[in-house]
């Protein structure tokens, strides 16, 4: 089994449109969720997300480009852009591009280009719509894009599994690598779900905060909806070290599974599972993590059935491990959410900072775990995990360690 590290990493989210700025944003606990500003908004009952502002596709693509690229694609290029660029690899040199794929993950895909054309549908009475309405809203559009325009040849594909997607994505990246079904792998994901047609979609749920996003409070009152991009690098050490590219982490477990118990609900043996199986693959104890990057949405059910999840696989070391949730900062981005967040894990091994959660106001005796809480900590850890789970009872969990 080959060793995989992380060469490149790259971001756009509501925090920065980019990692320096997103690291920032985290040691600063800095809050990206806003008042939204979209068509309709006076028709939603709620006003609030993690929206990316200060974006202007007009600068970073020409027109054709604009006419392929759904909203949630142009975030994955832009990330894309930033990570292949760190890692400094180019794909022409050497076949490498033969070696090369992309997996991305994201829940709704193109869902600015759905709602735009059934408004113009049943709307506005149109019969005809754009010839590039499909390419553009299909999930695996990101990835095409990002394949296309960097010659990655190698196995691609979209993983679409809810809130789990990039983790299922990034996992499965890791293990390509380290089977030796390809060299490098671009993987995370993305997702724009912030239209009038997504956010009420997400109303109809019940489980979005009007106000704020706090995780692990005891007067937390639902989660709030974000969106950008986060793209990594993931590469296989021998080629990686013969190149001397800077690594920035090393990947070293992941598992998933599955609760087969209810759609929406969490369950806690199914994130036991999960949380286990990727401390197994990485052949570690449970006493060598010292982070966890958690799901941590902010609603009642998830956040304490994950920290009990916590208590069951890590036992007595459950009291010393630092557990936070970035979502109260940038949102969850459902399908992208995993990809973000990524790179909190990637600064607690970097830069020895933990990012906090913000917006903790009460404690809860059901997520009696060290959240973190509103002020970014220093402390030197070796190991990380990052938890993504999701409806439709989908798991994944990722581990990365300190190069």
């Amino acid at each position: 089994m080959r060793r995989v590290v992380i060469t490149g990493a790259g971001t756009i989210n509501a925090l920065a449109h980019d990692v320096p700025g997103t690291y920032a944003a985290f040691r600063e606990g800095r809050c990206g969720i806003t008042e939204l500003d979209i068509r309709d908004m006076e028709r939603l009952s709620v006003r609030i997300g993690g929206q990316v502002h200060g974006w202007n596709p007009e600068t970073q693509f020409n027109r054709q480009q604009i006419a392929l690229y759904d909203r949630f694609t142009q975030f994955t290029l832009l990330a894309a852009r930033e990570a292949i660029a760190q890692s400094g690899l180019t794909f022409e040199a050497d076949h490498l591009g033969l070696e090369a794929g992309v997996v991305l993950g994201t829940a709704g895909g193109g869902v600015n280009t759905w709602d735009e054309n059934y408004r113009s549908v049943y709307e506005e009475g149109k019969n005809r719509v754009h010839p590039f309405v499909v390419p553009k809203l299909m999930n695996n559009a990101a990835a095409s894009h990002v394949s296309i325009e960097y010659g990655l040849r190698g196995p691609s594909f979209t993983v679409a599994t809810a809130c789990a997607s990039s983790n299922h994505a990034m996992g499965l990246a890791f293990n390509m690598i380290r089977s030796g079904m390809a060299t490098v792998m671009v993987t995370g994901g993305s997702e724009s779900m912030l239209c009038f047609g997504g956010v009420k979609a997400w109303e109809g749920l019940r489980v979005m905060s009007r106000d704020a996003c706090r995780p692990f409070s005891a007067n937390r009152n639902g989660m709030v909806q974000g969106e950008g991009a986060g793209v990594f690098v993931f590469e296989e050490y021998e080629h990686a070290r013969a190149r001397g590219a800077v690594m920035l982490a090393e990947v070293i477990g992941f598992a998933m599974s599955s609760d087969a118990a209810d759609i929406v609900m969490p369950n806690k043996a199914g994130a036991s599972r999960a949380m286990a199986g990727a401390l197994r693959d990485a052949r570690i104890p449970p006493e060598a993590v010292g982070y966890i990057n958690a799901h941590g949405t902010g609603t009642a059910a998830n956040d304490k059935t994950e920290c009990a999840a916590v208590a069951d696989v890590f036992g007595h070391h459950a009291d010393r491990l630092m557990i936070s949730s970035t979502k109260s900062m940038h949102g969850h981005l459902i399908g992208g959410t995993g990809a973000v967040e990524l790179l909190a894990c990637l600064m607690a091994l970097q830069e020895g900072v933990i990012a906090p959660t913000i917006g903790y106001e009460e404690p809860d005796p059901e997520c009696a775990l060290d959240v973190v809480p509103n002020v970014a900590r220093e402390a030197k850890v070796d190991v990380v995990l990052s938890n993504a789970f999701a409806f439709g009872g989908f798991n994944a969990v990722i581990a990365l360690r300190r190069v």
